[in-house]
């Protein structure tokens, strides 16, 4: 088996017992990404979209630093405090992907680190 740790600074750090990703042999396991910006890892600023976009952009630095993109995702894991956003993943998610579209599951959470709306987690397929 062929694993590496996958890190970059153009993602938020890892905080805590975790690595942003581990790529095994072709298959790269993207860890949570909530809407931090990478320089100050505080929350980005706005509203929901501003979130999940923010997120999107986190995984899109990891997937490149693995070597791959967001076209590569196969299978996306959303977590969301309040499901009403679900809309939103949807119409922000279209314009970071296209046809044919990843495998993706929906869930609702209670609370989520920093008080986040969203996080999201993926498998890509190099």
């Amino acid at each position: 088996m062929n694993r590496e740790i996958i890190k970059t600074d153009k993602a938020p750090q890892a905080i805590g017992t975790y690595s942003q990703a581990v790529k095994v042999n072709t298959t790269v396991y993207l860890s949570g990404q909530i809407p931090l910006v990478p320089e100050s890892m505080e929350m980005v600023e706005g509203d929901m979209r501003a979130q999940i976009r923010r997120v999107f952009d986190n995984l899109q630095a990891v997937a490149e630093a693995a070597g791959g993109s967001l076209a590569d995702v196969a299978k996306l894991n959303v977590f969301l405090t309040d499901l009403d956003n679900f809309p939103l993943v949807s119409e922000v998610m279209a314009e970071y992907f296209e046809e044919p579209y990843p495998a993706r599951a929906a869930i609702g959470v209670a609370a989520l680190p920093k008080d986040a709306g969203v996080e999201m987690d993926a498998v890509l397929e190099l």
